[in-house]
């Protein structure tokens, strides 16, 4: 079966990645970011960039896009609310926007990735601690792959080459205010009507809306439950389609929109896949979508780390650096035993991913990765901003911004993608407690 990533987390690669990934520890890649008074904690992203030389140059390739284009302008987007429209064409041309895509419409090196691929896209991209600038920007993430996996020859020609190469946006509009992770719920009708069919209803917490092009849209046009959901393609400029700015706690710059659809004629043409038959891939994409938040939520704590250890060095208190008062130094030490227990946990799903492990097991392990992740990044966040003090309450370019941004952002990544507690749920369900 063809594999779409990263709509589909890649399940058809050997079990050669993963020696590689076990006797990779002694060789080098590129310089990490972090400092090396810091590396003792966690040595790792040399070990995962040394599995192939793709894996290096990935790595590389993004790290040097946040620190060139992400990291010296995050804070003014933050408080300006958006970001430059220009911003998705230019990480295309950064080798970072189109990575993954099939290659005839456009995408990029890695033609062929892995898990471990998807691993760095993620945790490299996390290193900004803005959550929300990498939902907008990167909308086609979880926009996008439907239309691969469902679309027509002549569906996939028209929307996906100006898609991946960032002179089109396009969202995913699913969440509805009644129901976010009861996707069988779905209110949203869409009636045929001759060659259309008519659209009604409500989207919500759409990331990226504002400024989408296209909405990939799910729509109700059978009966009750998961059988009778189909997916369309709805442009932004059809009659009827309206969208409101959400003013959100965090994710300031990710425009998170209300899409309202009222009487919208959609061309029949335009309906992916087959009728009734969209519920299947909503719910793949979730699968994806939690398996990036884990890797960023506990890229995101590693950086709280990261930064509240630097300041701890430097900061003088009572006639001694704060990393000198031994409550300060067990702070750090729990957080950093969070984090390693969180990244094991991650790691240990990406090795079952690439050797192709039993999906409905992996989805349950997901689903208590993501809790994991995201509650080790409040943790990390709320520990690391009591070291730092009111230097961390500051937005702007200050030493604690990264700190700020994350603590801001603990709430959407523990329910953004599926509750905390919808989570829980599935992984019991999925081991049939």
């Amino acid at each position: 079966a063809q594999t779409l990533w990263p709509f589909e987390i890649t399940l058809s690669t050997s079990r050669a990645h993963h020696n590689q990934m076990s006797s990779a520890g002694s060789q080098t890649a590129s310089a990490s970011s972090t400092d090396k008074e810091d590396t003792w904690f966690w040595d790792w992203d040399a070990e995962i960039a040394a599995v192939s030389p793709s894996h290096k140059e990935l790595q590389q390739t993004i790290r040097r896009f946040v620190d060139e284009e992400l990291l010296p302008n995050i804070a003014d987007w933050e408080e300006s609310g958006t970001f430059p429209r220009d911003l998705h064409e230019r990480s295309y041309r950064a080798g970072v926007y189109g990575v993954g895509w099939p290659s005839e419409y456009g995408g990029t090196a890695p033609l062929n990735p892995d898990t471990w691929h998807k691993f760095i896209l993620n945790d490299e991209l996390a290193r900004c601690c803005a959550g929300g600038l990498n939902a907008s920007l990167f909308t086609h993430g979880i926009s996008l792959p439907p239309i691969l996996a469902l679309g027509s020859q002549e569906q996939k020609a028209k929307y996906a080459p100006d898609i991946i190469c960032g002179r089109k946006t396009c969202s995913l509009a699913i969440t509805e205010p009644n129901g976010g992770s009861d996707v069988a719920g779905m209110q949203t009708v869409a009636k045929r009507e001759g060659d259309e069919y008519v659209i009604d209803g409500v989207k919500t917490f759409i990331s990226g809306g504002m400024n989408a092009d296209y909405f990939t849209v799910g729509a109700r046009t059978g009966g009750q439950g998961l059988m009778g959901i189909s997916l369309f393609m709805v442009h932004r400029d059809y009659p009827g389609v309206t969208t409101t700015r959400l003013n959100t706690q965090g994710w300031h710059c990710s425009t998170t929109t209300t899409v309202a659809f009222d009487g919208v004629r959609v061309p029949k043409e335009n309906m992916l896949g087959q009728e009734n038959a969209g519920f299947l891939p909503i719910m793949l994409n979730f699968n994806s979508e939690r398996y990036g938040m884990a890797v960023g939520a506990c890229r995101m704590a590693r950086c709280c780390i990261e930064d509240a250890i630097k300041y701890a060095r430097v900061r003088k208190t009572f006639g001694r650096p704060l990393i000198g008062h031994q409550v300060i130094r067990h702070k750090v030490a729990e957080m950093v035993r969070h984090v390693l227990a969180t990244h094991g946990m991650v790691t240990n799903i990406t090795r079952a991913i690439q050797d192709g492990g039993d999906m409905g097991r992996t989805s349950g392990q997901l689903a208590l990765a993501k809790v994991q992740a995201t509650r080790t990044l409040e943790f990390c966040a709320r520990e690391a901003s009591q070291i730092l003090g009111g230097k961390a309450y500051l937005r702007g370019g200050g030493p604690g911004s990264r700190i700020e941004r994350c603590y801001r952002e603990v709430r959407v990544f523990a329910i953004g993608g599926g509750s905390e507690e919808i989570m829980l749920e599935l992984a019991t369900r999925q081991a049939k407690l």
